[in-house]
Order: C-alpha cells, then structure tokens, then sequence
C-alpha cells in the first residue's frame, strides 16, 4: 500500500482533529469542507472557530472546498455527517481517478429508513474500492492536543489492516486491529443514542447511581440489538463499544451528552438542534435504530424512550418513572 495523499472528506470537528493528528506525524493532507467561505477562513486562520477552535492546523494541511481536489488521493476518510454520507459518497464517486484509493469510514451513524451502516453505503457506491472503518473512544479535542488514546480499525482485507494500522498509528494514537467490521461500526452508532439519556440523568441532577445504572443497561441493550444486527458480543465489549459508550456518555465534550443534559434542564430538542454548530449524532441514530429495533423484533426500552423524547414529545421525568417501573426482571448478558 502506496500513500501519498490523505483526503479527509468532512472539515467538523472530528476531521479537523485526525487532520492535525496525521499531519504533526508529516503526513501530506488535504483536508475538504463543502462550504467554500468556512475553507476560506480556514485557510486563513489555520483555526477551525466553529467546531475546534483551540487547535492551530500545521502548515502541510492543505484546504480545498472542491471534491475534484481529492480525485487522486490514496486514501480518503469519510468524516461526513450520516444524514449526509450517501449524498456525500455519490459525489465522490463522480470525481474520484484513483481507482487503488482505500475508503477509510470514521462517521458513526446508521442510515435512515435503510438501516445500513456506512461501509455498507460506501461498498453500494464505490464497490471497486476496499473500504475499512474506525472507532473508539476518540473525543476530537484530546485527539487534536495529542492526548494519548486507543481506536480500532475494522478492515477484512487482513494485509490492509496491517498496513492502515502501521500508517495511522502513532505514539499518542494507538490503533488495534479487527475483521469485525459490522460491531465496530455499530458500537459507535448506538452509543451515541444512550449519551442523550446519560446526558439527561446529568440535567435533572439524578447522581452517579442513576447514570451507572444507565450506563450499564445500555450496553445490555447494545449487545442485543448490535448482536441482532450482526455484531459480535467481545467488540461490544472492546473499545469501539464499552469502551465509546464510556467516553461520550460521561465526557463534557460529547456532544451527544450535553444535547441529553438540556432535554432534561428543559428545553425542547428543536431548541437545542437549532443552536448548535455541530451535528449531534445520536439524534437521527436514534430514529435509525427504534426502527432496526422495531424491524428485528429485538426488545430496546432505552432506545424506545429516547425515540419517544426526541419524536413524540415525551417528558423526561415521565421517561424516567417508565422505565424504573417496568416488570422485575433477572440480569442477563
């Protein structure tokens, strides 16, 4: 494997963050933005003021608002919001001259109304091209500063593995390895739908018990519906699940957390969506997964109460007391 041009497709916070990351290792970068006057300013400041904005970009990160730009890279990582992954996807593959490029997908999210996951997005559209994913408890900010981390690499191409772990690790940013695909994918969706009732224990001040109770029954809920859907229970257990469910349902700087924490200060979620600069992803996740849940047959009552909060109008206390009150049951894994 032979690269070298880096494109990141997605300049929000998490891309801006592997772009610095890679690029103080002296990698060659091209970061994209689909909003030319934001890439301006970027290319200006070498601040991203929206999404990163205590993070100074080295110099060898170039910027471009233009997807031909990224025509020949040789490998692309897709860092694009899920709602737009699909859309994001087809344009590329209009452009796209490389016809040896490695798809690198780092967006965490399932697909509404279809269900896929993105590598599944990016094998319907670019099916000449070997596609890998990567997950695990990453807050964009500590990454960005260098701060040291763990992540997986979900690749079945077992060669390809080995050379995308060699060549995106690093000594702050450790990366393992895995051919299961499908549960590295999924332990990074789902998680992001159980930090808005993480969030929500934080808002209403319900303490430490209420949130490790939580905490524990959603990875519960994760092994079922994520083994339903195809995941194994050990990647659950590993990084790109416990190990994400952790770090965005107890960090500060986990979007989806904070957007749970003022649901349950009181404000609406359209209050909350519409003041925000950056795409909370367990939002749309969790209208994907209720209907996952729904279309398996697999019983999900954290997901469902968190549907019910953010598409039916739903109390957050009413939330609570249903879920405390439903039927006595054995702890089973």
């Amino acid at each position: 494997m032979k690269i070298e041009t880096t494109t990141i497709l997605g300049a929000g916070g998490w891309g801006t963050a592997l772009a610095s990351l890679w690029a103080k290792d002296g990698r060659d970068v091209l970061l994209w933005g689909h909003e030319p006057a934001r890439i301006e300013r970027l290319r200006a400041t070498r601040v991203n003021q929206d999404y990163l904005p205590d993070v100074t970009l080295p110099e060898n990160i170039r910027l471009t608002s233009e997807l031909s730009d990224c025509a020949s890279a040789g490998l692309v990582v897709f860092v694009v919001p899920s709602t737009a992954f699909r859309e994001i996807a087809t344009k590329f593959r209009a452009v796209v001259e490389n016809k040896e490029s490695v798809l690198l997908s780092c967006t965490k999210g399932i697909e509404h109304k279809t269900g896929m996951r993105m590598s599944q997005i990016l094998e319907e559209i670019l099916p000449d091209h070997v596609s890998a994913v990567l997950s695990g408890p990453n807050l964009a900010r500590e990454v960005a500063r260098g701060l040291p981390t763990a992540t997986v690499l979900g690749c079945r191409d077992e060669q390809l593995a080995e050379e995308l772990q060699a060549f995106l690790g690093s000594g702050r940013f450790r990366v393992y390895r895995s051919d299961e695909v499908i549960g590295i994918e999924l332990g990074g969706a789902l998680k992001n739908v159980f930090a808005i009732p993480a969030g929500i224990c934080d808002g209403l001040g319900l303490g430490d018990n209420s949130k490790a109770t939580l905490v524990t029954r959603a990875l519960a809920e994760l092994l079922r519906l994520g083994g339903a859907m195809g995941g194994f229970a050990s990647t659950f257990y590993g990084l790109s699940g416990a190990g994400d469910l952790m770090a965005t349902c107890f960090s500060e700087q986990s979007r989806n957390r904070r957007v749970g924490e003022r649901l349950g200060r009181g404000e609406s979620i359209e209050q909350i969506t519409s003041s925000m600069k950056m795409v909370a992803e367990g939002v749309p996740t969790t209208k994907s997964a209720y209907e996952c849940a729904r279309g398996l047959q697999v019983e999900t009552p954290i997901i469902d109460e968190v549907y019910a909060l953010l598409y039916q109008g739903k109390s957050p206390m009413q939330s609570l007391e249903d879920l405390m009150q439903r039927d006595q049951k054995s702890e089973k894994y």
